[in-house]
């Protein structure tokens, strides 16, 4: 079992990532371009560290459609009741003042040959480097009565904001002695312990506030699929009762009017439905061409992750294809987006990229508002396989301790990516 301190996976993970393998810049007039696309964790922490490495000397430009950033990680206490989404919220200032460009806007279409990115509203911006950081979209193509009307009535909240907060909304609403169903997609999608954190938090509302109500999980996969001896002791402990995990449920179609979940052998009618969906590499990716593994994810080079279908394009986050047991979580990306900056760098002087890359990561799955566990992994590069492979991991107990270090690696996390 790993533990750790506070701020001990930030500042292990930028030694181990980063160390001397940074080129040295010195002062002087901007030169290369480099344009980031998306700005969550991957993208946030990508733009700021290549202006911060550079001194200034490379210009960075990040496209990103929101006006703020919004933490998927710990999102769903906003759904139990237990934070407000302006908790949550980080503006982009921090980035302008490091010198980012943002413009506020959609990548609709690549040249990778003439290096130029192209955004919805006609702007056209030329790069020397590309760094995609676009995350997932979801997969409605097995789902087809969940059009776009539909998706406003049956949530997925598996993007923080808005729906999060409507999915808030439709809990408090649901009378007492109703049912609340979601369904867990097959994976791979986005930080698989969410999904079972999130029934958690809903269990705990109901057996604070609906007595009556009940939760049925119904789950695509054959079981849980992390820190499963943590979630079944709550389900079967605190919140005995309340929660019905159905697993190797397969969700083939939704009827919206009555809120029924149409499964493979059986129908679950709901008075809340939340449907998280199938999960693929944002569209700007496919429209490049670069999401080549299974026409859903991206395969890159885990030591510069710059995609194997396009050179001059890099690819972190969610977006990409990620090597055995790498976690697809905000910390990861984090991560990720610090090798890919070095590795820009690197490339951009004409330098040596680092070959020995490590990853840190944890992620906190709450249980309720106290109680808190974690899965800590160090990733480091084999180049025998040219993959990560894992060095370390291990998971921690529920406890009050695992509280208070989850709110502290939030609020770390979320000013080295965007302070």
């Amino acid at each position: 079992m790993i533990r750790t301190t506070r701020r001990g996976w930030l500042r292990a993970g930028t030694a181990a990532t980063l160390g001397a393998a940074f080129p040295r810049w010195a002062r002087s007039a901007e030169s290369a371009h480099v344009v980031v696309v998306g700005g969550g964790f991957g993208g946030a922490t990508a733009a700021k560290y290549l202006r911060k490495e550079s001194a200034g000397a490379v210009r960075v430009t990040l496209v990103e459609q929101e006006t703020a950033f919004v933490s998927c990680p710990l999102s769903n206490l906003v759904v139990g009741g237990m934070r407000r989404i302006e908790e949550l919220t980080v503006p982009y200032d921090g980035l302008e003042r490091w010198g980012v460009r943002r413009i506020a806007g959609q990548a609709v279409d690549l040249d990778p040959v003439a290096r130029k990115l192209s955004l919805a509203g006609g702007e056209t911006l030329g790069y020397d480097r590309l760094v995609l950081a676009p995350g997932m979209d979801f997969d409605y193509g097995a789902l087809p009565s969940l059009d776009a009307a539909a998706q406003q009535k049956v949530l997925h909240a598996w993007k923080a904001g808005p729906q999060t907060v409507a999915l808030r909304r439709q809990l408090e609403a649901m009378p007492d002695g109703g049912v609340f169903v979601m369904h867990i997609p097959l994976a791979p999608y986005r930080c698989p312990p969410a999904a079972y954190e999130r029934a958690c938090l809903v269990a705990r509302y109901l057996s604070t506030h609906k007595k009556r109500s009940k939760l049925i999980v119904l789950d695509a996969n054959e079981d849980v699929l992390s820190e499963k001896a943590l979630f079944v002791a709550a389900w079967n402990g605190p919140y005995k009762g309340y929660v019905d995990y159905r697993p190797r449920t397969a969700l083939l179609d939704v009827d919206v009017a009555t809120l029924t979940a149409k499964c493979e052998f059986e129908d679950v009618k709901a008075d809340v439905l939340n449907v998280i969906p199938p999960q693929r590499a944002g569209a700007i990716a496919r429209i490049a061409g670069i999401a080549n593994a299974n026409a859903r994810f991206c395969q890159v080079d885990f030591l510069t992750y710059e995609s194997t279908a396009q050179a001059n394009v890099h690819v972190v986050g969610d977006a990409l294809q990620p090597a055995s047991l790498m976690p697809r979580s905000g910390h990861m990306a984090n991560q990720q987006a610090k090798v890919c900056a070095c590795a820009v760098l690197a490339l951009l002087r004409g330098g040596v990229v680092n070959s020995a890359p490590v990853l840190t990561g944890a992620c906190y799955s709450y249980l309720s508002e106290l109680e808190v566990a974690h899965i800590a992994s160090t990733l480091r590069y084999d180049a025998a396989v040219r993959t990560m492979v894992v060095a370390a991991g291990g998971s921690a107990a529920a406890d009050l301790e695992e509280a208070a270090s989850a709110e502290a690696w939030a609020r770390n996390i979320w000013a080295d990516a965007l302070a």
